[in-house]
Protein backbone atom coordinates (compact mmCIF):
# COMPACT_ATOMS: atom_id res chain seq x y z
CA UNK A 1 0.00 0.00 0.00
CA UNK A 2 1.53 3.62 -1.01
CA UNK A 3 1.73 6.98 0.50
CA UNK A 4 0.83 9.16 -2.94
CA UNK A 5 2.33 12.88 -2.51
CA UNK A 6 1.63 14.35 -5.74
CA UNK A 7 3.94 17.13 -6.18
CA UNK A 8 6.19 15.54 -4.48
CA UNK A 9 10.00 16.90 -5.61
CA UNK A 10 8.15 20.34 -5.21
CA UNK A 11 8.43 22.75 -2.27
CA UNK A 12 5.63 21.29 -0.08
CA UNK A 13 5.40 17.96 -1.26
CA UNK A 14 9.05 17.48 -0.69
CA UNK A 15 8.69 18.49 3.30
CA UNK A 16 6.23 16.48 3.51
CA UNK A 17 7.84 13.40 2.26
CA UNK A 18 10.39 13.94 4.53
CA UNK A 19 7.82 14.78 7.74
CA UNK A 20 6.45 11.26 6.61
CA UNK A 21 10.28 9.63 6.52
CA UNK A 22 10.48 10.77 9.95
CA UNK A 23 7.48 9.66 10.90
CA UNK A 24 8.89 5.48 9.11
CA UNK A 25 6.89 5.69 6.42
CA UNK A 26 9.13 4.77 3.27
CA UNK A 27 6.41 3.16 1.22
CA UNK A 28 6.04 6.32 -0.77
CA UNK A 29 4.88 7.04 -4.51
CA UNK A 30 6.05 10.24 -5.24
CA UNK A 31 4.24 11.88 -8.26
CA UNK A 32 5.36 15.02 -9.91
CA UNK A 33 6.05 16.55 -13.16
CA UNK A 34 10.27 16.66 -13.96
CA UNK A 35 10.50 18.23 -17.09
CA UNK A 36 12.31 20.98 -14.43
CA UNK A 37 14.60 18.44 -13.95
CA UNK A 38 16.82 20.27 -11.45
CA UNK A 39 13.88 19.77 -8.80
CA UNK A 40 15.05 16.22 -8.46
CA UNK A 41 17.36 17.26 -5.59
CA UNK A 42 14.63 17.89 -2.95
CA UNK A 43 14.10 14.27 -3.14
CA UNK A 44 17.90 13.43 -2.76
CA UNK A 45 17.62 12.82 1.37
CA UNK A 46 14.04 11.36 1.08
CA UNK A 47 13.16 7.30 1.10
CA UNK A 48 10.34 6.57 -1.39
CA UNK A 49 9.15 3.14 -3.01
CA UNK A 50 9.14 4.92 -6.33
CA UNK A 51 8.63 7.85 -8.63
CA UNK A 52 6.06 8.36 -11.63
CA UNK A 53 5.60 10.91 -13.63
CA UNK A 54 2.00 13.32 -13.15
CA UNK A 55 0.66 11.96 -16.80
CA UNK A 56 1.66 8.47 -16.17
CA UNK A 57 0.32 8.11 -12.98
CA UNK A 58 -3.23 9.92 -14.16
CA UNK A 59 -3.02 7.30 -17.04
CA UNK A 60 -2.36 4.30 -14.79
CA UNK A 61 -5.03 5.49 -12.21
CA UNK A 62 -7.94 5.78 -14.80
CA UNK A 63 -7.18 1.98 -16.18
CA UNK A 64 -7.60 1.22 -12.07
CA UNK A 65 -4.14 -0.03 -11.71
CA UNK A 66 -4.20 1.45 -8.19
CA UNK A 67 -7.30 -0.14 -7.67
CA UNK A 68 -6.76 -1.25 -3.68
CA UNK A 69 -3.12 -0.22 -3.09
CA UNK A 70 -3.32 3.62 -2.16
CA UNK A 71 -3.80 4.27 1.86
CA UNK A 72 -3.62 8.17 1.37
CA UNK A 73 -3.45 10.89 -1.57
CA UNK A 74 -1.90 13.89 -0.55
CA UNK A 75 -2.31 16.05 -3.71
CA UNK A 76 0.05 19.14 -3.46
CA UNK A 77 1.05 19.15 -7.14
CA UNK A 78 -0.47 22.33 -8.80
CA UNK A 79 0.56 25.09 -11.29
CA UNK A 80 1.02 27.64 -8.44
CA UNK A 81 1.97 30.66 -11.00
CA UNK A 82 -0.28 33.26 -9.82
CA UNK A 83 0.65 35.27 -13.55
CA UNK A 84 0.12 32.41 -15.69
CA UNK A 85 -2.43 33.38 -18.52
CA UNK A 86 -2.70 29.95 -20.09
CA UNK A 87 -5.75 29.01 -19.00
CA UNK A 88 -6.85 25.69 -20.24
CA UNK A 89 -3.28 24.51 -19.30
CA UNK A 90 -3.98 25.99 -15.24
CA UNK A 91 -7.62 24.37 -15.94
CA UNK A 92 -6.53 20.89 -17.24
CA UNK A 93 -3.22 21.00 -14.60
CA UNK A 94 -5.02 22.27 -11.09
CA UNK A 95 -8.77 21.62 -12.02
CA UNK A 96 -8.92 18.73 -14.29
CA UNK A 97 -6.27 16.93 -12.65
CA UNK A 98 -7.61 17.37 -9.50
CA UNK A 99 -11.19 15.91 -10.33
CA UNK A 100 -9.29 12.94 -11.50
CA UNK A 101 -7.97 12.36 -8.12
CA UNK A 102 -10.99 12.85 -6.24
CA UNK A 103 -13.09 10.56 -8.39
CA UNK A 104 -10.70 8.03 -7.98
CA UNK A 105 -10.31 9.00 -3.91
CA UNK A 106 -14.66 9.02 -3.22
CA UNK A 107 -14.16 5.48 -5.66
CA UNK A 108 -12.01 3.56 -3.37
CA UNK A 109 -11.93 5.17 -0.46
CA UNK A 110 -8.82 6.61 -0.37
CA UNK A 111 -8.09 9.53 2.07
CA UNK A 112 -7.65 12.49 -0.01
CA UNK A 113 -5.68 15.35 1.42
CA UNK A 114 -5.29 18.16 -0.88
CA UNK A 115 -3.63 21.99 -1.56
CA UNK A 116 -6.27 24.88 -1.87
CA UNK A 117 -5.10 28.15 -1.54
CA UNK A 118 -5.83 31.55 -0.48
CA UNK A 119 -5.55 33.15 -3.61
CA UNK A 120 -9.24 32.34 -3.57
CA UNK A 121 -10.20 35.00 -1.48
CA UNK A 122 -8.60 37.22 -4.34
CA UNK A 123 -9.87 41.22 -3.77
CA UNK A 124 -12.15 39.62 -0.60
CA UNK A 125 -11.80 41.22 2.97
CA UNK A 126 -12.88 38.47 4.57
CA UNK A 127 -11.01 35.10 4.80
CA UNK A 128 -13.26 32.44 6.24
CA UNK A 129 -14.16 29.01 4.31
CA UNK A 130 -17.29 30.36 3.00
CA UNK A 131 -18.22 30.49 -0.84
CA UNK A 132 -18.94 34.69 -0.37
CA UNK A 133 -15.99 35.24 0.93
CA UNK A 134 -14.55 33.91 -2.58
CA UNK A 135 -13.07 36.57 -4.94
CA UNK A 136 -10.07 35.41 -7.10
CA UNK A 137 -8.32 37.78 -9.22
CA UNK A 138 -6.63 35.26 -11.65
CA UNK A 139 -6.81 31.85 -13.64
CA UNK A 140 -5.03 30.30 -10.56
CA UNK A 141 -6.96 31.32 -7.89
CA UNK A 142 -10.14 30.37 -10.20
CA UNK A 143 -8.86 27.29 -10.39
CA UNK A 144 -8.73 26.43 -6.88
CA UNK A 145 -12.21 27.82 -6.24
CA UNK A 146 -13.61 25.56 -8.83
CA UNK A 147 -11.97 22.55 -7.05
CA UNK A 148 -13.22 23.41 -3.66
CA UNK A 149 -16.82 23.82 -4.82
CA UNK A 150 -16.77 20.71 -6.35
CA UNK A 151 -15.54 19.34 -2.97
CA UNK A 152 -18.19 20.49 -1.48
CA UNK A 153 -20.88 19.13 -3.52
CA UNK A 154 -19.43 15.46 -3.44
CA UNK A 155 -18.40 15.49 0.81
CA UNK A 156 -21.89 14.30 0.97
CA UNK A 157 -21.24 11.00 -1.16
CA UNK A 158 -17.82 10.33 0.11
CA UNK A 159 -16.88 7.12 2.66
CA UNK A 160 -13.87 8.68 3.26
CA UNK A 161 -11.50 11.89 4.38
CA UNK A 162 -11.35 14.26 1.76
CA UNK A 163 -9.54 17.79 3.49
CA UNK A 164 -8.21 20.81 1.56
CA UNK A 165 -6.01 23.20 3.12
CA UNK A 166 -6.25 26.93 1.63
CA UNK A 167 -2.74 27.62 2.15
CA UNK A 168 -1.64 31.74 2.80
CA UNK A 169 2.00 32.67 2.28
CA UNK A 170 3.63 29.47 2.38
CA UNK A 171 7.91 30.19 3.02
CA UNK A 172 10.47 27.71 3.61
CA UNK A 173 13.26 24.97 2.18
CA UNK A 174 12.82 23.15 -0.80
CA UNK A 175 11.49 26.41 -2.97
CA UNK A 176 14.44 27.35 -4.52
CA UNK A 177 13.11 26.33 -7.76
CA UNK A 178 9.75 28.04 -7.82
CA UNK A 179 11.68 31.12 -9.50
CA UNK A 180 9.47 34.49 -9.63
CA UNK A 181 6.73 32.32 -7.12
CA UNK A 182 9.02 31.80 -4.43
CA UNK A 183 8.59 33.51 -1.08
CA UNK A 184 9.38 37.07 -0.52
CA UNK A 185 11.56 35.38 2.16
CA UNK A 186 13.31 33.46 -0.43
CA UNK A 187 13.76 36.60 -2.69
CA UNK A 188 14.73 38.97 0.11
CA UNK A 189 17.27 36.61 1.56
CA UNK A 190 18.63 36.53 -2.09
CA UNK A 191 18.96 40.18 -2.58
CA UNK A 192 20.21 40.88 0.51
CA UNK A 193 23.64 38.35 -0.31
CA UNK A 194 24.24 39.91 -2.94
CA UNK A 195 23.53 43.69 -2.77
CA UNK A 196 23.37 44.13 1.13
CA UNK A 197 19.56 45.75 0.68
CA UNK A 198 16.21 44.58 0.22
CA UNK A 199 13.45 45.53 -1.77
CA UNK A 200 9.72 45.29 -0.94
CA UNK A 201 7.33 47.23 -3.02
CA UNK A 202 6.13 50.69 -2.45
CA UNK A 203 3.16 51.26 -1.06
CA UNK A 204 -0.22 49.98 -2.71
CA UNK A 205 -4.27 49.75 -1.99
CA UNK A 206 -3.87 52.67 0.80
CA UNK A 207 -0.65 50.99 1.87
CA UNK A 208 2.53 52.88 2.58
CA UNK A 209 5.84 51.50 1.00
CA UNK A 210 6.28 47.32 2.10
CA UNK A 211 2.99 47.97 4.58
CA UNK A 212 1.08 45.43 2.35
CA UNK A 213 0.20 42.64 4.68
CA UNK A 214 -0.07 38.98 4.29
CA UNK A 215 -0.01 35.93 6.48
CA UNK A 216 3.28 34.61 6.15
CA UNK A 217 3.11 30.60 7.23
CA UNK A 218 6.43 28.47 7.83
CA UNK A 219 6.43 25.12 5.57
CA UNK A 220 6.98 23.53 8.94
CA UNK A 221 3.55 24.51 9.97
CA UNK A 222 1.76 23.24 7.06
CA UNK A 223 3.19 19.83 6.91
CA UNK A 224 2.50 19.74 10.78
CA UNK A 225 -1.21 20.31 10.12
CA UNK A 226 -1.18 18.06 7.00
CA UNK A 227 -0.11 15.36 9.54
CA UNK A 228 -2.55 16.47 12.21
CA UNK A 229 -5.28 15.32 9.91
CA UNK A 230 -3.30 12.28 8.60
CA UNK A 231 -3.89 10.99 12.21
CA UNK A 232 -7.69 12.04 12.19
CA UNK A 233 -8.88 10.39 8.88
CA UNK A 234 -12.82 11.06 10.06
CA UNK A 235 -12.13 15.02 10.01
CA UNK A 236 -13.31 16.51 6.31
CA UNK A 237 -14.27 20.00 5.06
CA UNK A 238 -11.78 23.41 3.13
CA UNK A 239 -9.62 24.95 6.36
CA UNK A 240 -7.62 27.76 6.02
CA UNK A 241 -3.77 27.22 7.29
CA UNK A 242 -2.39 30.21 8.16
CA UNK A 243 -0.93 31.57 11.46
CA UNK A 244 -4.04 34.04 11.92
CA UNK A 245 -2.13 36.89 11.87
CA UNK A 246 -1.24 39.21 8.97
CA UNK A 247 2.80 40.92 9.27
CA UNK A 248 4.02 43.65 7.10
CA UNK A 249 6.15 42.56 4.12
CA UNK A 250 8.65 45.37 6.01
CA UNK A 251 8.56 42.39 9.02
CA UNK A 252 9.97 40.11 6.42
CA UNK A 253 12.75 42.62 5.23
CA UNK A 254 13.99 43.18 8.59
CA UNK A 255 14.07 39.37 10.04
CA UNK A 256 15.72 38.84 7.03
CA UNK A 257 18.14 41.57 7.16
CA UNK A 258 18.66 40.54 11.38
CA UNK A 259 18.90 36.75 10.79
CA UNK A 260 21.95 37.26 8.25
CA UNK A 261 23.22 40.07 10.32
CA UNK A 262 23.13 37.38 13.50
CA UNK A 263 25.56 35.29 11.08
CA UNK A 264 28.17 37.80 11.23
CA UNK A 265 27.98 39.14 14.61
CA UNK A 266 26.17 42.33 13.60
CA UNK A 267 23.83 44.12 16.32
CA UNK A 268 20.09 43.83 15.06
CA UNK A 269 18.54 46.52 13.76
CA UNK A 270 14.81 48.09 14.21
CA UNK A 271 12.98 49.39 10.53
CA UNK A 272 13.82 52.55 10.69
CA UNK A 273 17.84 52.36 11.16
CA UNK A 274 17.28 49.23 8.10
CA UNK A 275 15.84 52.02 5.90
CA UNK A 276 18.67 55.14 6.78
CA UNK A 277 21.21 52.98 6.20
CA UNK A 278 20.09 51.64 2.80
CA UNK A 279 19.27 48.09 3.53
CA UNK A 280 15.68 48.44 2.53
CA UNK A 281 15.14 50.23 -0.28
CA UNK A 282 11.44 50.04 -2.47
CA UNK A 283 10.77 48.99 -5.70
CA UNK A 284 8.31 50.19 -8.13
CA UNK A 285 5.23 48.31 -7.91
CA UNK A 286 4.87 46.28 -11.13
CA UNK A 287 2.42 46.93 -13.58
CA UNK A 288 1.16 43.48 -14.42
CA UNK A 289 0.19 42.79 -10.79
CA UNK A 290 -1.71 46.14 -11.07
CA UNK A 291 -5.67 44.86 -10.04
CA UNK A 292 -4.75 41.28 -9.30
CA UNK A 293 -2.58 41.82 -6.12
CA UNK A 294 -3.61 40.90 -2.48
CA UNK A 295 -2.49 43.58 -0.43
CA UNK A 296 -3.64 42.19 2.88
CA UNK A 297 -4.66 38.72 3.60
CA UNK A 298 -5.21 37.11 7.46
CA UNK A 299 -6.88 33.66 7.61
CA UNK A 300 -9.39 33.07 9.92
CA UNK A 301 -7.88 29.97 11.62
CA UNK A 302 -11.37 29.08 13.65
CA UNK A 303 -12.34 25.93 11.73
CA UNK A 304 -8.79 24.72 11.79
CA UNK A 305 -8.84 25.36 15.86
CA UNK A 306 -12.23 23.81 15.90
CA UNK A 307 -10.95 20.37 14.67
CA UNK A 308 -8.53 20.10 17.03
CA UNK A 309 -5.31 21.62 15.68
CA UNK A 310 -4.08 23.75 18.84
CA UNK A 311 -0.33 24.03 18.65
CA UNK A 312 1.41 27.79 18.00
CA UNK A 313 2.72 28.92 14.63
CA UNK A 314 5.64 30.03 14.31
CA UNK A 315 5.77 34.55 13.52
CA UNK A 316 7.66 35.65 10.95
CA UNK A 317 10.27 36.77 13.44
CA UNK A 318 10.52 33.25 14.48
CA UNK A 319 10.42 31.35 11.32
CA UNK A 320 11.92 33.96 8.62
CA UNK A 321 15.28 33.72 11.21
CA UNK A 322 14.73 30.10 11.45
CA UNK A 323 14.55 29.61 7.38
CA UNK A 324 17.67 32.27 6.73
CA UNK A 325 19.48 30.25 9.20
CA UNK A 326 19.40 27.16 7.37
CA UNK A 327 20.06 28.76 3.93
CA UNK A 328 23.34 30.10 5.15
CA UNK A 329 24.33 26.88 6.84
CA UNK A 330 23.82 25.22 3.43
CA UNK A 331 25.76 28.02 1.24
CA UNK A 332 28.64 27.64 4.08
CA UNK A 333 28.04 23.35 3.37
CA UNK A 334 28.42 23.77 -0.53
CA UNK A 335 31.58 25.82 0.09
CA UNK A 336 32.86 23.06 1.69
Amino acid sequence: MYFVVTGAAGFIGSNLVRALNARGETQILAVDDLRSGDKFRNLVACEIADFLDKDEFRARLAAGDFTGSIDVVFHQGACSDTMETDGRFMMENNYRYSMALLDFCIEDEVPLIYASSAAVYGASTTFREERKSEAPLNIYGYSKSLFDQAVRRRLVESGSQIAGFRYFNVYGPNEWHKGRMASVAWHFFKQYLAERSVHPFVGSGNYADGEQRRDFVSVEDVVKVNLHFLDRPKLSGIYNVGTGRAQSFNDVAVATINACRLAKDEKPLGLDDARKQGLIEYAPFPEALKGKYQNFTQADIGALRRAGYTAPFLSVEEGVARYCRQLLDEQESARG
